[in-house]
């Protein structure tokens, strides 16, 4: 297949990251200190100043629905018990919020959330997606990353309406579509999820309505087609704005 051309669509991911920091002067120094200057705060603006890159920061009190929020979100990525608890007693919040919609700027955007980790952030969830990370895992996958590793960092693909339909919601974030699936076991359809979303990313196929696309060439075949009803749909976090892949069995 030949490659496709990248989209001209854009799209904001949001990074939650909660911290211990007593107030915004301290997050201020702690940033500027633990990246060696690389990152600076001035206003809402996190700067990247060596690659000249910004992205809009919001400041904010604790909250206390946020172990609640990353109990749920951390779901797929087992986080600790332990890890809860720091998130409870966290004193505030930094969300992070920046263009992406390609595969470099949602690493770009990756990178920034690891630095304010490292500047006292506990842990960081994507409310662009619903998923949550202990600080040591997303620290991995920037440390060691590899494209493959966006799929894991920005993308859900195990959501289930418990009606025998099963989707992926976060690869907005990469500037691709998301996957439905229906009438198929709930593990057998996260795994097509899984395969078809990497096959998108990490292939780059130009995919056509109602192609066909199978595991291997012994496994059931789905036809690919547009879903118009995304079940995010009016959601200005989940809804992906390049659209949805329904994948049905032939």
């Amino acid at each position: 297949m030949q490659t496709e051309e990248k989209s001209q669509k854009i799209f904001e991911t949001v990074l939650c990251i909660p911290g211990n920091w007593n107030s915004r002067d301290e997050f201020l120094l702690s940033i500027v200190s633990s990246s060696n200057g690389e990152y600076l705060l001035a206003g809402n603006v996190l700067m990247n100043v060596k690659a000249k890159r910004h992205y809009t920061i919001d400041f904010c009190e604790k909250d206390d629905r946020m172990k609640m929020s990353f109990k749920y979100a951390g779901m797929v990525n087992a986080v600790s018990e332990n890890f809860l608890n720091e998130i409870e007693n966290h004193k505030h919040v930094v969300y992070v919020i920046g263009t992406t919609g390609r595969f470099d700027h949602a690493q770009n955007i990756a990178e920034a959330g690891s630095a304010v980790l490292r500047a006292g952030g506990l842990g960081i969830k994507i409310e662009t997606a619903g998923k949550a990370f202990e600080k040591k895992q997303w620290t991995a996958f920037v440390e060691d990353f590899k494209i493959a590793n966006l799929y894991m960092m920005f993308v859900v693909d195990c959501i289930s309406d418990n009606l025998g339909t099963v989707h992926s919601c976060g690869m907005q974030n990469l500037g691709l579509k998301d996957t439905i699936v229906s009438g198929v076991d709930f593990q057998e359809a996260v795994k097509l999820i899984s395969i078809f979303s990497y096959y998108q990313i990490i292939d780059k196929p130009n995919i056509q309505n109602h192609q066909s696309f199978s595991i291997d060439k012994n496994a059931p075949k789905f036809m690919i087609a547009n879903e118009l009803n995304q079940p995010y749909k009016g959601d200005e976090l989940f809804e992906n704005p390049f659209g949805m892949w329904r994948l049905c069995k032939v």
